[in-house]
């Protein structure tokens, strides 16, 4: 077994993914900033927070992934309480999202929440996702589309605070992330499949999807698996980090920065 990580911090001041390595477990967590910006201990965001909370649980691989997960969330729950977070405002909660797998022998089981996704690549160059829900933020980038061509990055930012805001509030009612909810168990994604025909396991946060002129359209994962069996993680992470580079006012390819913050993990067997 061979793995390949890539933790690069993107146009932010910190980086808020984060990545565990533990024997046999395998996870990438992207932090969410509670929109209040607060920031905490040693001048770190809530996001930070909660990816590194969430990466140190399942570090321990001392339990089932849903144990793991559950414990996650407990720790941020508490550490945000104990950090004067104002709990009744959701926006004001830190989050994360997970992909996280467990390998034995014989079989892969995974644990998925948010926009941090796993890949399988077969022998025969196939893949399949196990997820298929991801994209609470694609109606926000249709609206930064529409908008991105009369006016700039930071502007934007401003004209959807508002709407921003709302999908934020909808964490653990319209998708799932670990924020200290009890309703993060009903989009917690788990499941065991067999290592046979499996050659590659991928994990990565979005800050690895594919930059698209088309927010409304899916991601474009056929040149995603093409790009990883010519070249790995490094060609992926080129290959956005060059799109983003010729777009630095995120008009043509819209999203939130520049640059992103990517957490990606592959195993090789």
């Amino acid at each position: 077994m061979k793995t390949q990580m890539i933790h690069e911090k993107g146009s932010g001041r910190i980086n808020e993914d984060a990545v565990s390595l533990n024997g046999n477990l395998f996870g990438v967590f992207d932090g969410a900033t509670s929109l209040n910006r607060t920031t905490y201990e040693n001048d770190k965001t809530g996001g930070f927070f909660a990816s590194r909370i969430a990466r140190d649980m399942f570090l321990k691989n001392d339990a089932s992934l849903e144990g793991l997960a559950r414990n996650a969330n407990t720790a941020i729950y508490e550490k945000m309480a104990t950090s004067g977070v104002n709990m009744s405002d959701r926006a004001s909660l830190w989050s994360t999202s997970c992909a996280v797998v467990r390998v034995s022998d014989t079989h892969i089981e995974w644990a998925q929440i948010g926009d941090s996704l796993l890949l399988l690549i077969c022998d025969d160059g196939s893949y399949r996702i196990p997820v298929t829900t991801y994209d609470h933020d694609r109606q926000t980038l249709l609206m930064w589309k529409n908008l991105a061509g009369s006016t700039g990055e930071e502007k934007i930012f401003e004209l959807l605070k508002a709407q921003i805001r709302k999908v934020r509030k909808e964490m653990n009612v319209t998708y799932g992330v670990l924020n200290g909810e009890a309703g993060y168990a009903g989009f917690l994604n788990t499941g065991k499949t067999s290592r046979n025909r499996v050659r590659h396991i991928l994990l990565f946060t979005d800050g690895l999807f594919l930059p698209s002129k088309d927010p409304g359209q899916k991601q474009d994962f056929d040149l995603f698996v093409a790009l990883y069996l010519q070249g790995g993680l490094n060609a992926l992470r080129d290959h956005v980090r060059k799109i983003e580079r010729s777009d630095p006012e995120c008009r043509i390819y819209p999203r939130f920065k520049p640059h992103d913050d990517i957490a990606a993990v592959s195993i090789s067997f």
